[in-house]
């Protein structure tokens, strides 16, 4: 147990900033985008909507390695947008921490998008009409009508959203590398210290990743129970 606490006590806790500060880029970046997504998505029609829905929803299914496969071609140097984004803004992805934001906002961002949709298509257009008979103009109404009477679905996504970026590791490790104190994760960190043998190390990381998982899925119901205060039990 001395061995725990003292181990506890000197353990290098970037990682755990690095996948929070990741996490919440990478939540803020995919809650407008999946909004976004999901607004153009509902408007749309037949196969239109079905090839959109397709496309956003593909990284969700994807192996994440098969997604960071993608990601490294785009970025890439050696490759023209990667090139032109370094040569025209100083901007390099590969093996820095924006890779690790882009990584896991490519991951995390179906979920965004999924639950926001499924949160629209349940808004009552009675709703929308009744902002239309008022003079409110389609931005006014999407903003101060549907998206509060969707709230509790943007917000489980959002949380949902947040905890897959920030255990996010495939798509990570071949983008944005694993460097100490600068695109290391937790998810990383857990992987390199059980090749090395050290599982007390790896236990003591695991035991900080449930914790927190376990607090997601608890604010996650406490969302969740908000809007089904008002339904009756069966």
């Amino acid at each position: 147990m001395e061995t725990v606490m003292e181990l506890f006590k000197e353990l290098d806790w970037s990682p755990l900033f690095i996948s929070l500060k990741t996490g919440a880029a990478a939540t803020f970046v995919s809650f407008f985008l999946g909004i976004f997504a999901a607004r153009k998505a509902v408007r749309a029609s037949g196969g239109k909507k079905a090839v959109l829905d397709g496309i956003l929803t593909l990284p969700m299914v994807l192996p994440p390695t098969a997604a960071g496969f993608f990601l490294l071609l785009l970025f890439s140097r050696r490759r023209p947008l990667g090139s032109f984004l370094y040569e025209q803004f100083d901007f390099k992805v590969v093996q820095t921490w924006l890779g690790c934001v882009i990584a896991a906002t490519v991951i995390a961002f179906p979920l965004m998008y999924r639950n926001a949709r499924a949160a629209f298509e349940q808004i009552d257009v009675n709703l929308v009409y009744a902002g239309r008979t008022l003079g409110m103009s389609e931005t006014e109404i999407f903003w101060r009508v549907v998206v509060p009477s969707a709230g509790p679905g943007i917000a489980s996504g959002t949380v949902l959203t947040f905890a897959r970026a920030l255990g996010e590791y495939g798509a990570t490790s071949m983008l944005a590398g694993n460097i100490p104190g600068k695109t290391g994760t937790i998810s990383q960190k857990i992987a390199m210290v059980i090749q090395d043998g050290d599982y007390l190390t790896a236990g003591i990381w695991v035991g900080v990743v449930i914790v927190i998982a376990l607090a997601i899925i608890i604010l996650m119901n406490l969302i969740s129970g908000k809007r089904m205060k008002t339904v009756k039990r069966w």
